[in-house]
């Protein structure tokens, strides 16, 4: 099973043939500058296309107290890179507004439950992002 580094290596090499589909579920790469270090970072995220060229992540981190890097830095810089299959375009993230976020956040738990045991496990309220072409 893929997993962190790797995962986004064998989903670089092969287009997403291996990687994009993974444990029933499908995922992309985003990758965000670093807030304190200006590199280059890319996490393989379950996702949702919402409609037309915008997905959704939640930056659930397990249902962890702090949110993931990945989130804080597109909090700090919201242009992102976003690889879906061999597909790769620019994007600008953006947090859910508290309207929307209901919709999207039931559509994300179909596609990955363990959002909801997530959600349960923290005081903090988990964010979903919007993914928006550029």
């Amino acid at each position: 099973m893929l997993f962190g580094r790797e995962h986004v290596e064998r989903y670089q090499e092969t287009d997403g043939a291996e990687g994009h589909d993974w444990q029933g579920t499908t995922v992309l790469l985003l990758t965000t500058v670093g807030r304190k270090s200006g590199q280059k970072r890319t996490s393989p995220l379950i996702y949702r296309k919402k409609d037309g060229d915008t997905y959704t992540v939640i930056a659930s981190k397990g249902g962890a107290d702090e949110p993931p890097l990945w989130y804080t830095n597109l909090q700090a810089n919201p242009e992102v890179e976003v690889q879906v299959w061999g597909e790769k375009f620019a994007a600008r993230a953006r947090t859910a507004t508290p309207e929307e976020k209901p919709a999207l956040w039931e559509a994300m738990a179909e596609t990955w439950p363990a959002y909801n045991d997530y959600q349960k496990k923290t005081e903090r309220e988990i964010p979903v992002v919007v993914l928006e072409r550029v």
